[in-house]
């Protein structure tokens, strides 16, 4: 066995640094199966290399020296350096173990830990609160209990339905508000959304003599209304539940004029006062009840601007009208 050899077999080396000469004419033991075993099998090496670091360090030197001469190439070693010190440090005594960072140890916590909390800003009200401060908040007035000014404001300022968003005017009523004679049509047109008032243009002045007719004039025992405060896009007829939200404000003009008599003027406005779906034909030439007032139904002015043939029947309907406020004048107080 030649010199280096049996240094490094009393250094305990002799398996870990072989020549390549040799290993092919001599068996090499065999590694250890797993790198945790190789570690345990290196500790006690490597607390003998601690011990004699001078003298094995030189012998190291010398012969690693020697045999980097003879060949060029070295088989490296089982356990590498890291391996080696992670197995040193993980069989070192606590005492010799590095403390962690400073920056991973946690401070003690201290009383005043939540002092802070005492500052922040109240927490925002939840969607939960602000439906109730809305609750609580007073409602508005029934439309059933307003005056006329209130009723008339809250026309005004309505948006209980898709109406008002293109809306230029509301169109509250025009008249006696004590009249005996209670007119309602539909809807406002085109004219009366731009000016406020039902009933305006050529229909208008058809409804102004036929009132004439009857010794009767707009402003004077008579009220016009609408089941419709605001303008339908393209005039065409309200929906139902338009109609729904709006008929408060009709029932409640009905409550303040207290008619002796009500005149509907159109199919749309009789079905709706009515809650049918009769045709006006067969709805004319009788007495019906809203509200507890009587009801005589007839043509709408404009459509008799179209239909000069039907002037005769809405005069006959006039008439049925004029009687049957007489006869409601008589069983009553009489005309106001």
């Amino acid at each position: 066995m030649a010199l280096h050899e049996s240094a490094l077999e009393e250094l305990g080396l002799a398996p870990m640094w072989v020549r390549r000469g040799i290993a092919q004419g001599a068996a090499v033991e065999p590694a250890p199966e797993s790198a945790a075993d190789a570690v345990v099998s290196e500790a006690p090496l490597a607390r003998a290399d601690r011990d004699t670091a001078g003298s094995d360090e030189t012998v190291r030197a010398r012969t690693t020296g020697s045999i980097e001469a003879q060949s060029g190439d070295i088989v490296e070693p089982a356990i590498k350096p890291v391996a080696r010190a992670e197995a040193q440090e993980a069989h070192a005594p606590e005492s010799r173990r590095a403390p962690p960072p400073a920056s991973d140890i946690t401070p003690p916590s201290s009383d005043d830990d939540f002092a802070w909390f005492d500052d922040l800003p109240a927490e925002p009200l939840s969607h939960t609160s602000e439906i109730e401060a809305k609750a609580d908040s007073p409602a508005q007035p029934s439309i059933d209990t307003l005056d006329w000014p209130a009723l008339e404001a809250r026309v005004s300022a309505c948006e209980r339905c898709r109406l008002c968003e293109r809306r230029t005017n509301t169109v509250f009523g025009v008249g006696d508000r004590e009249a005996d004679w209670m007119l309602i049509g539909e809807a406002p047109g085109e004219n009366e959304d731009k000016q406020g008032e039902p009933f305006v243009g050529q229909a208008g002045k058809l409804l102004d003599n036929m009132l004439h007719s009857l010794d009767l004039a707009r402003g004077t025992n008579v009220y016009i209304a609408n089941v419709i405060k605001c303008r339908p896009p393209g005039n065409r007829n309200p929906e139902p539940d338009e109609v729904a939200r709006c008929e408060p404000y009709l029932q409640r003009q009905v409550a303040l004029v207290k008619p002796k008599l009500i005149v509907a003027l159109g199919r749309f406005a009789a079905q709706s006062l009515l809650k049918t779906e009769a045709s006006i034909s067969s709805l004319r030439g009788r007495v019906h009840e809203y509200e507890g007032v009587p009801v005589i139904v007839t043509y709408h002015p404009a459509y008799l601007l179209r239909s000069l043939g039907d002037k005769a029947k809405s005069w006959q309907d006039l008439c049925l009208a004029r009687d049957t406020w007489r006869n409601a004048a008589a069983q009553g107080e009489g005309p106001k």
